[in-house]
């Protein structure tokens, strides 16, 4: 029979994850220790080892649970059932707000994964694949012939990369709040996605 965890346990693994992901992201993995992992976590280091076997399955950890939950954000919005423009903006518009409560998750599934083993990477990589394609396919539920010129997801990179990186600028304490800036987002991703005008074929003399 499996052991019981005990009351407490989910939450505690949350709140390693959470100092560990702040950890990576300040100073990097590779200078972090899981001393120090431990010290920020306020508890023994054998504890740390009761939830995670080593560094590497902590980095997984964060990351996996970071990119699974942005593929939540997009089925939860999927099945909302919103006409094509709500769609995506509200798409735009959460994942810009999402990524206010886990900046420090964001910053090490960006610049982080790398030190992953190659599977592990590789299935990461995919999870994050299908949030693309799930842009994409918003993307081109507004503007249907965009797929046929093959612009959808050169467009959707370029809208993740005015999200993506709003944690290396943003403060917490600016004059711009997450929620003012995930309207501002959509309203300059709309603004500018009207203009895109699929290539014509050229004709054939």
């Amino acid at each position: 029979m499996a052991r019981k965890r005990a009351p407490g346990f989910e939450a505690q693994r949350e709140d390693i994850l959470a100092a560990a992901a702040r950890l990576f992201a300040e100073q990097g993995f590779s200078a972090t220790s899981m001393n120090q992992v431990a010290e920020a976590c306020g508890v023994a280091k054998p504890t740390l080892y009761h939830y995670f076997q080593d560094k590497q399955e902590l980095l997984a950890q964060i990351c996996d649970s970071h990119v699974h939950a942005l593929l939540a954000l997009v089925e939860e919005i999927k099945a909302l059932q919103l006409a094509p423009d709500a769609q995506l903006r509200a798409l735009i518009e959460r994942f810009t707000r999402a990524y206010a409560d886990a900046q420090a998750q964001h910053r090490v599934l960006t610049s982080e994964i790398k030190f992953l083993a190659d599977a592990e990477r590789e299935r990461l990589l995919d999870v994050e694949r299908r949030v693309v394609d799930e842009f994409a396919a918003a993307l081109c539920l507004v503007r249907p012939e965009l797929r046929g010129a093959r612009l959808h997801k050169p467009l959707t990179m370029l809208l993740f990369g005015m999200i993506n990186w709003t944690f290396t600028w943003l403060r917490p304490d600016g004059e711009l709040s997450h929620e003012a800036l995930a309207a501002l987002v959509s309203d300059l991703f709309f603004g500018g996605l009207g203009a895109v005008q699929a290539p014509q074929p050229a004709l054939i003399p």
